[in-house]
């Protein structure tokens, strides 16, 4: 018996963090379960992530694996329009560029029932 896929945005399995370092963005992704692990790896690849800025002028995307986390971080060079001091852009620092990972169309397997994964309980502190 073969898995059923579908797609579905990867901020359903996952979360992101990201930051700068002159021109260089730093994206992680974070699996929310462990079962998804096998999942980011392939489907989020340095090909795809790449494309996903490539209209900024990406020239080089390099995937770190952190199995233990379940995370995997991305070191975007040149997409940040020459860095903070020298960018005009509204996110100089890129920290909402995770979203732009996160968005993301991926293939997961079906879950039991015939479903998507489900989606995070986030908390809220009170």
């Amino acid at each position: 018996m073969s898995a059923r896929f579908t797609t579905t945005a990867l901020h359903r399995i996952a979360h992101g963090r990201s930051g700068d370092k002159g021109n260089r963005l730093n994206v992680n992704v974070i699996a929310y379960d462990v079962r998804h692990w096998p999942v980011l790896l392939a489907e989020v690849t340095a090909e795809r992530v790449a494309a996903l800025f490539a209209h900024r002028g990406v020239v080089q995307v390099t995937r770190y694996e952190l199995p233990r986390l379940g995370a995997l971080n991305f070191v975007i060079e040149d997409a940040l329009e020459g860095g903070v001091n020298s960018s005009l852009g509204l996110d100089t620092h890129g920290k909402c560029l995770s979203y732009l990972v996160l968005g993301m169309e991926i293939r997961v397997p079906v879950e039991p029932g015939g479903g998507l994964p489900l989606a995070p309980q986030l908390q809220t502190a009170r």
